[in-house]
């Protein structure tokens, strides 16, 4: 396996880490699940503050719904489950990248 393909894979584990802990801490907190329904707020604030959350929250939430929509509809199409799942493992990639970009750059990480 070659360094970038290494890198590529811890970035993609760290995104999606960070999206379970963050959505993990939500639910403990409130009690309730995180959903993209926290951009319906009526008040802008709080709609607002969601954005960054999701963000990074986004791929554990899309899998979440996609499993479990599974499991109740039972007609999902394989090839939606798939492009779900692409859709989650990029946008894991793309946090974790940014994570791993900061924590270099902070020089928390070598």
């Amino acid at each position: 396996m070659s360094p970038d393909s290494l890198n590529a894979l811890f970035e993609l584990c760290i995104g999606f880490a960070l999206a379970g802990l963050l959505t993990s801490g939500y639910q403990a907190v409130l009690q309730r699940p995180a959903g993209f329904s926290l951009l319906n707020h009526r008040a802008m604030p709080t709609a607002f503050a969601a954005v960054p959350f999701l963000v990074f929250a986004a791929p554990f939430i899309i899998m979440r719904n996609t499993l479990l929509g599974r499991r109740v509809i039972q007609q999902h199409r394989v090839q939606f489950v798939m492009m779900a799942t692409v859709l989650a493992g990029f946008w894991s990639l793309m946090s974790g990248t940014f994570i791993v970009m900061s924590l270099r750059a902070t020089g928390l990480l070598a």
